[in-house]
Order: C-alpha cells, then sequence, then structure tokens
C-alpha cells in the first residue's frame, strides 16, 4: 500500500526537480560522454530536491501510516497477496533507481557514479521505510521487502553496467475490480484510495526491447517490445479471504489465484526521430503499460484473451 503512495511522490518529484525536464538527455545514450564536468547549479538542484523530497516524503508516510511506534521488531509477510506487494517494491526501487540515474546525468556526473547514486538512493529510501516499518504497530521489518528492494535496483543497475540502456523495463498497469466493495476499508473507499491499496486491480510487467536483444534486420521497429505480467485476484485479505457475507445473510466466497499476461508494447522513446529531450523525458515517464491486447492464463478461468485492457473482475 505504502509502494503505490511513495510512486506518485517520486513522479512528482522528478518533474519539479527537471528529470522529467524537456531540457535533459537522452535515455538511449547512456554510454555517451557527459558534458565536460557537472552542472554546479543542476547538481545543487538535484541534490538538494532529492533531499527534500527524502524528507517530504517519510514525513507524510509517518503522519499516513506510522502514528503508534513499538519497539523494533520483524515481520514475515512473504505470503500476503499473493506476492503482488513483493513485486511491488521491485518495481519502486526500479523506478527510483532510474529516477536518480537520471537526474544525476542531468546535472552531468558521469556514467557509472549515476548508476551508483541512482541505485544507493533508492536502496536508501526503501530501506528507511523499512526500518519504519520495524517500528510500526502495524507492521514490522521484512526481510523480503528488503530483497525485493535489492532486486529491483539491481535490474536497473545491472543493465545499465553491462548494456548501458534498459534492455528490460518495468511497467505498472491498473483496473477498477470488484473487490474493494466487499471490504472497503481495507481496500479502499474511493477510486483513489483502491489505487493504494487494491492488489486485485494491479498489474506489474517486465518489458522487453525486441530489437536490442533479438538478431533482427535493421528494418525491424526499434520501438516494438514484448511484456509479461503479472497479478492477483480473488484477494480481500492478505493470507487468506476473512468470512463475508451478502445483504441476505448468504456467505460469499472468493478464490484467490495468480493471473499471468503475455502482450505486445512499445517503448517510445526508441521512437525516431526524436531529440535527446525528448527521449529522456519519455524514458523516465513511461511507467504505465500502453492498453494493447492480452493473452491471460490462470488455473481458475483458463485461457483468455482481452482485446485492450485487462478486464475488470
Amino acid at each position: 500500500m505504502k509502494i503505490r503512495f511513495t510512486v506518485l511522490l517520486v513522479c512528482v518529484l522528478l518533474q519539479m526537480a527537471g528529470v522529467l525536464s524537456v531540457r535533459a538527455q537522452p535515455p538511449l545514450t547512456l554510454g555517451s560522454p557527459a558534458a565536460e564536468g557537472p552542472n554546479r547549479a543542476r547538481l545543487t538542484g538535484v541534490v538538494v530536491g532529492t533531499a527534500v523530497f527524502y524528507g517530504v516524503t517519510l514525513y507524510f508516510l509517518k503522519k499516513a501510516w506510522y502514528k503508534k511506534k513499538v519497539p523494533f521488531h520483524r515481520f514475515n509477510d512473504n505470503r500476503e497477496w499473493l506476492q503482488m506487494d513483493k513485486v511491488g517494491h521491485v518495481a519502486t526501487a526500479y523506478l527510483f533507481s532510474r529516477g536518480g540515474y537520471e537526474l544525476f546525468r542531468w546535472s552531468g556526473v558521469n556514467e557509472r557514479a549515476s548508476v551508483l547514486t541512482g541505485g544507493l538512493l533508492a536502496l536508501l529510501f526503501q530501506s528507511t521505510i523499512e526500518v519504519y516499518d520495524g517500528y510500526s504497530e502495524g507492521w514490522g521489518f521484512s526481510r523480503g521487502d528488503m530483497l525485493a528492494n535489492v532486486t529491483g535496483a539491481a535490474l536497473f543497475m545491472g543493465q545499465q553496467y553491462a548494456f548501458n540502456e534498459q534492455k528490460v523495463t518495468m511497467r505498472f498497469g491498473w483496473r477498477k475490480s470488484i473487490y474493494a466493495p466487499y471490504r472497503p476499508n481495507l481496500l479502499g473507499k474511493t477510486t483513489g484510495v483502491q489505487f493504494l491499496k487494491d492488489y486485485n486491480a494491479q498489474q506489474y510487467w517486465l518489458s522487453l526491447n525486441l530489437a536490442s536483444t533479438l538478431p533482427v534486420g535493421p528494418s525491424f521497429p526499434k520501438w516494438l517490445n514484448l511484456a509479461v505480467g503479472y497479478s492477483g485476484s480473488g484477494m480481500i485479505g492478505g493470507h487468506e479471504n476473512p468470512p463475508i457475507f451478502d445483504r441476505d445473510g448468504r456467505e460469499v466466497k472468493f478464490e484467490r489465484y495468480r493471473q499471468f499476461f503475455l502482450s505486445p508494447d512499445a517503448d517510445l522513446s526508441r521512437i525516431g526521430p526524436l531529440n535527446d529531450s525528448w527521449r529522456r523525458f519519455i524514458g523516465v515517464a513511461q511507467f504505465q503499460k500502453i492498453a494493447a491486447p492480452s493473452l491471460e492464463w490462470n488455473r481458475v478461468k483458463g485461457l483468455r484473451v482481452h482485446p485492450l485492457l485487462v478486464g475488470k473482475e
């Protein structure tokens, strides 16, 4: 739940700090030489902006979630929500790593230092939240969350160091689910709150760029991706669904199951001709999965085809 909130905040910060500015550098020329040295004005702004974001976000998280402090403790939540929360941690750490990288590259910092700084900033931010969880009555320090955080940062950093580009990117999808009305206090009463809390409504995607990975010819579209998605459905509780009843007193039961998707995708930052400014802007901003036909398989409903968006359920 906290992950969705922090993703929204980081996007706002990136816009304010200039990562999403049209004056920035392209994400596809990651191995190209930077300017002669860091731009001091930009670098100062980035450092100050990052510190402000770090402090403000933690302040709001503390006000919203960490109201009662208890002694530090651990909490094993690895089996909750069909691991959707863990995938969310991976995606958030990936997004933070890339955002931090783009900020420092925009400031003129060299490639390797920017990659390292972006990854470490993501881990610092996520680790601080985990420590907060450790002192929170409602949560606890989760080793599973920390492993997911490291995985997300490593996904970004490993590709940057190995390929000087992101052959695999992470995407996020959302559609309203039918389950929130059954437990609105947990899953959200309004659409905005459901966006943060209803894991049934979320999908996470790994989007592979085909032209940069496969031995295709020069006429093959450089922007074409193939995305593999994951979600969960039927969840009205973390570990299991509690008994619920309709207005007539009849028990309503939902079966919990995993969903797997396959869908075409597009890396819009690779569509040419685009200038360097637009490539960087699109590379950072394109976190939302583009609507496209998808093939789904799950053990309950078998194989299904979604013509455009993943259907509401």
